[in-house]
């Protein structure tokens, strides 16, 4: 009696412990997703608002490279228009994330909300206000490796 209680009681707690393990190893996996979504966003968030206008086209192809989808699309038939726009008006901007949070997570895609501080230099005129932005990032993970698919500017 006491050999089937001990091993009744050994079974419960192997099972115990082997659930408990599976929900850690869950939750660090979803940890570790959120954190990849997160910091993506704030990486392309800086590459969207950081502009020099004699880097232009290393500018452009760092943005593009971590695009995929309809941005991806959407952006390499603006790439040009994006370079020339950046050089004939001599841009000089620099992006600062001051927030960014996860809105929501789908699967292998989530949305994350990035605040941005914006601080533009032009020889033209004095010093300027820095701009305020916010943007809502889509990103998608494919593999080990996430890129943004989708970017609005949210008011």
């Amino acid at each position: 009696m006491a050999l089937v209680a001990g091993l009744t009681a050994g079974a419960v707690l192997a099972g115990l412990v082997g659930w408990l393990s599976f929900r850690t190893y869950e939750a660090q996996n979803r940890e570790a997703q959120r954190n990849l979504f997160v910091q993506t966003a704030e990486e392309v968030a800086v590459n969207l608002s950081t502009v020099d206008y004699q880097h232009a086209d290393a500018d452009a192809q760092r943005i593009l490279d971590s695009a995929t989808g309809k941005f991806a699309d959407s952006f390499s038939r603006r790439k040009q228009l994006y370079i020339d726009n950046a050089k004939r008006a001599r841009s000089k901007s620099l992006g600062d994330v001051t927030d960014a949070g996860l809105e929501s997570q789908t699967g292998d895609q989530g949305r994350v909300l990035v605040a941005v501080t914006v601080k533009s230099a032009d020889p033209a005129r004095a010093q300027q206000e820095p701009q305020f932005v916010r943007m809502r990032v889509t990103v998608q993970k494919t593999g080990k490796v996430a890129k943004v698919s989708d970017v609005a500017f949210v008011s």
